[in-house]
């Protein structure tokens, strides 16, 4: 019988990326959860693009999300789903914003 993997999001190991934000990770075999919370210093999560499919949904705060040539104002409980390799980057509009993204396959470079 496989295992099933229990966790609480604020016990996941915190990884800090850009200036002063973190990132943490659990996955399963083909997909990844993220849990993303901007620093009071992370301005902007810059243009970026990626092989992953992406679904980022915001759970706290809000932001400002171009991608994809379109610009969206994407509040708590709101989201997008950015196909592979389409350049997008977000700018938090509120201290404590926390996005949470599904990724497929499992971006490596974020374990």
């Amino acid at each position: 019988m496989k295992k099933v993997n229990f966790f609480k999001v604020n016990e996941l190991k915190a990884k800090k990326v850009l200036e002063d934000s973190t990132l943490r990770v659990v996955t399963n075999k083909n997909t990844m959860v993220t849990f993303f919370e901007f620093g009071p210093n992370t301005h902007i999560m810059p243009k970026h693009n990626h092989p992953h499919e992406q679904t980022a949904v915001v759970i706290a705060g809000s932001i400002k999300m171009i991608a994809g040539g379109e610009t969206k104002i994407l509040k708590a409980n709101e989201g997008a789903v950015i196909p592979p390799n389409v350049e997008h980057e977000v700018i938090p509009l509120e201290p404590n914003t926390k996005i949470m993204d599904v990724f497929y396959p499992i971006r490596e470079d974020y374990l």
